[in-house]
């Protein structure tokens, strides 16, 4: 049976140009919201919540707008009797799409106020359009597949359930409560809102995609297959809610069986009539890769081992449920259902079908191998090529979009014979069974290529890639030895393993901890990148002589995480292991893990004369106004970015929000302060917040790249408190940036004319480009010691004042191994506050100070006025740091 999709009975708009015209607007916020996410995906390390951004601008914007625009016309189209007008429904989208931008604004700004108004906005609407299908089905005549309106009817009204889950999301949660929660969302928005609303619509548009009837059985599917998938996402959510993980275990496999039962007659019908041109294929793939994301998640449930586990999991779920779900199933309805709704006459049709179904098969076959590839473990430049590689199958649609929108048919006889047969025919025009299978291997061969780029652009990530230059005189045996290695609490376990001479060493190694780690072999092996959970087969070659292994991942070998390789009946000598500082072989040793750089050192570029260029822009030290209100949201996002650090000197340094030192937050005592930090480096960090007194374990510990962490802290007591990464090792996480400070203003603080704040830190210099040299830190030996992450800038930028001013200039030693004594030549302090007391409070006028003293993680302010015009430079007091960059200049006007 072919299924019609233009309504029976009276049209919504009369005229098929109306009809035509209605459609293009109320698809364009659709479409509006996939380009959005486009320009996200392309430049989302430089856009606050990216992950978050690109996850909703999908699910909540293009595809929210969709369900809500073609539930309308398939319920217009499978029911009978008398069609109501679109003017309700096009105030629904208005209001939609005036609450989706609501929600992006809030979260992108962190205004939760805003996202909640948004939120339930979002839910009024999709529920109110539930009412209006959920009536019109009540009213209609019989109707054949008339059932699955109820498919739409359940799944909108879902949807307030997992807007208002949303909005606590971003409120700030225990991290516990929040992966339940965020189970809850994910199961009632994505398996719920969207996954019954194309289960339901695809009994019916599948079959018509393919222009075949519709299998037998079909019509029994359509009226009881709603019942289990509502039930399975109920349990689902119920058992999140309530903290009980086999309940989500049974209730994600009842979905699952569901999902089975109807696809049962769909698999029929793909059987009788295989795909053949885009919008099937893609509708097919997206439905495979919901069923393994059901099966994922049932086998995350079963084995995570706790909410935190799951939580790891579900983010990793997320981006496959999305992309290969929710974009593709999209991406074959628009292709199918545009030439549909445009009209425009047989030729029109025709011309637009061949068009959105250009090299169809290419783009199918190239976006699910490109993530099916992403998705194991491969190195990190071939996940971002093969992601990219997705990216351009899914977003190939928009501009075909715009084509058929646009282009004119350029022959003149387009037209002939167009009916059902002849639309199927115009879309496999070009479609014979070899160019099929030509457009499909090209699309796996653009894999292929990305994958072996990735592989050549870092040589390093193929493990024993120096193996046989280091082993090539020793004669084989032919036996394996094969052994178990467990990455935990920063050490290798067993830390040492026997081979006999000549074996060849297979290692199975699996992370046991809570955090990011690697194993590499001083002959070139190596596992890849491990995330908490996984594990990895190393093939460490034929040994013929001891050698050393270490985790590569920034100071974690230097944190003792070795392991060695000792050869039995033979040498045990490891070769070259003490040819460099850090004990590895020369060149083998990737402790500085997250910078490509072999240049020149650094500190060699050092030059405390040299004078900045004319546009050069200082750090900014004017210390920021205290914000409104007494709860603040704070979004902390950790980045890797080459900065300079010094005239001619530049690192690549971990950040807070792309500053080093990172942005200063300020309150005042009783002011609540919710921390949300997202890692997008490629490692893990973690932020310990000195103003806030908690027990550290849970909000202070260590995230993974792509992860996500939020807690909230009361601030009690004040002070200029230290902010900073806790993770080891600490010190080399602070000097390669990772600090900053809190200022919670002293109750009854009195305003002045001017306020800075200043913080001291020590550079350890890598090589140019690189990051800080841990054995320099170790050594207490750093190469410059610098005011706001900067060598001698404000010599250059100098702060400024007015003769009589009252200056307060807030001062931090972030160290992480350094004191300081902040002194300002020619300025006598009136006033001195330290670590939470006035050493002088200025009601003495013939009372002063000369200096601040401060220990590392100390701070404090100091107050004075400047009696006459001129430059007064400030400096930290130990002489031979002030010469080494510690050193800036007030400049005093009248």
């Amino acid at each position: 049976m072919n299924i019609s999709l233009t309504p029976a009975g009276k049209p919504a708009v009369p005229a098929p140009m109306n009809r035509s015209r209605w459609h293009l607007r109320a698809n364009a916020p659709a479409i509006a919201w996939l380009l959005a996410l486009v320009v996200v995906v392309l430049f989302h390390r430089n856009i606050p919540v990216s992950g978050w951004l690109m996850v909703h601008l999908l699910l909540l914007g293009a595809v929210t707008n969709s369900i809500l625009v073609w539930s309308w016309h398939f319920a217009q189209a499978l029911l009978r009797g008398p069609n109501p007008g679109s003017r309700g429904m096009v105030t629904r989208l208005v209001l939609l799409n005036a609450a989706v931008v609501a929600v992006v604004v809030s979260m992108v700004a962190n205004i939760w106020v805003l996202t909640l108004f948004g939120s339930i906005v979002v839910g009024a609407v999709v529920a109110a359009h539930a009412v209006v299908l959920g009536l019109r089905a009540r009213t209609s005549l019989p109707s054949r597949f008339g059932p699955t309106v109820w498919y739409y009817v359940a799944a909108c009204l879902l949807l307030p359930v997992g807007a208002g889950v949303g909005a606590a999301l971003a409120a700030g949660l225990p991290e516990e409560l929040h992966a339940r929660l965020l189970l809850v969302h994910m199961s009632v928005n994505v398996l719920g809102f969207v996954g019954i609303t194309v289960l339901g619509t695809l009994m019916t548009l599948l079959p018509t995609m393919l222009h075949t009837r519709v299998a037998d059985g079909a019509e029994t599917v359509a009226r009881h297959g709603a019942v289990p998938l509502l039930a399975g996402v109920l349990l689902t959510a119920i058992g999140a809610s309530a903290g009980t993980m086999f309940l989500c275990t049974v209730g994600l496999l009842v979905y699952l069986g569901a999902i089975v039962y109807i696809c049962i007659p769909l698999v029929k019908v793909v059987r009788a009539k295989p795909a053949v041109t885009f919008a099937p294929l893609s509708a097919v793939a997206a439905l495979v890769w919901l069923v393994v994301s059901i099966v994922w998640l049932v086998l995350l449930t079963m084995t995570a081992g706790g909410w935190d586990g799951l939580h790891r999991g579900l983010v990793t779920v997320a981006p496959v449920l999305a992309a290969g779900f929710a974009a593709q199933v999209l991406g074959a309805a628009l292709t199918y259902l545009a030439p549909v709704v445009l009209g425009g006459g047989p030729a029109m049709l025709k011309h637009r079908v061949a068009i959105l179904d250009k090299v169809g098969v290419f783009r199918v076959v190239l976006t699910n191998f490109a993530l099916l590839v992403s998705l194991l473990p491969v190195p990190s430049l071939v996940k971002v090529g093969t992601s990219f590689l997705v990216l351009v199958g899914l977003a190939w649609i928009l501009p075909l979009l715009a084509l058929a929108l646009f282009k004119k048919p350029s022959g003149p006889r387009e037209d002939a014979g167009i009916g059902g047969a002849g639309i199927a025919a115009g879309a496999a025009f070009d479609l014979a069974p070899g160019r099929r299978w030509g457009m499909a291997a090209t699309g796996m061969a653009v894999v292929v290529l990305v994958m072996v780029a990735g592989v050549i652009a870092d040589p390093t990530t193929l493990p024993g890639l120096n193996q046989a230059a280091a082993q090539s005189t020793v004669q084989a045996t032919g036996v394996t030895t094969t052994v178990d290695i467990t990455m935990k609490d920063m050490r290798f376990h067993p830390d040492k393993v026997e081979v006999p001479l000549g074996n060849k060493l297979v290692i199975n190694v699996v992370n046991q901890d809570s955090m990011v780690h690697d194993l590499v072999t001083a002959a070139g092996a190596e596992s890849g990148r491990l995330y908490p959970g996984e594990k990895a087969t190393v093939d460490a070659g034929v040994i013929g002589a001891g050698m050393d292994g270490w985790c590569s991942i920034a100071g974690h070998k230097q944190q003792g995480m070795v392991f060695s390789i000792a050869v039995t009946g033979g040498p045990i000598a490891a070769p070259s292991a003490s040819a460099t500082p850090g004990g590895g072989m020369a060149g083998m040793d990737h402790s500085g893990a997250g910078s490509s750089a072999t240049g020149p050192s650094a500190a060699s570029l050092l030059d405390f004369m040299k004078k900045a260029p004319a546009d050069f822009t200082a750090h900014d030290p004017v210390i920021p106004a205290l914000p409104q209100g007494n709860v603040h949201k704070v979004a902390m996002k950790v980045t890797e970015q080459k900065q300079d650090v010094a005239v001619g000197v530049n690192q690549t340094l971990w950040t807070f929000n792309g500053t080093a030192p990172g942005p200063t937050l300020r309150g005042k005592v009783g002011d609540k302060f919710i921390i949300t930090l997202t890692n997008d480096g490629s490692l893990g960090h973690s932020i310990d917040l000195h103003a806030g007194a908690l027990a550290p374990d849970q909000p202070m510990r260590t995230i993974n790249p792509g992860e996500t962490l939020t807690y909230s802290f009361t601030a009690t007591r004040a002070g200029i408190w230290m902010y900073h990464c806790s993770t080891m090792p600490m010190s080399l996480h602070i000097a390669n940036g990772m600090f900053g400070a809190v200022i919670i203003d002293p109750p009854g603080l009195p305003s002045v004319d001017k306020e800075y704040v200043l913080i001291q830190s020590e550079l350890y210099l890598g090589p140019q480009g690189g990051v800080a040299d841990l054995a320099k830190i170790q050594a207490e030996k750093p190469d410059a010691v610098v005011f706001n992450g900067y060598a001698n800038q404000y010599d250059f930028r100098p702060l400024t004042a007015k003769v009589g001013e009252k200056v307060r200039v807030w001062v931090l030693d972030a160290g992480p191994n350094k004191a300081t004594s902040f002194h300002i030549v020619g300025g006598q302090l009136s006033t001195v506050w330290s670590e939470g007391r006035y050493l002088l409070d200025g009601s003495d006028p013939s009372a002063g100070s000369q200096a601040l003293a401060l220990a590392p993680a100390q701070g404090g302010f100091v107050e004075l006025t400047f009696p006459e015009a001129g430059n007064y430079p400030f400096v930290s007091h130990y002489m031979v740091d002030a010469e080494r960059g510690a050193h800036g200049i007030f400049a005093i006007s009248q």
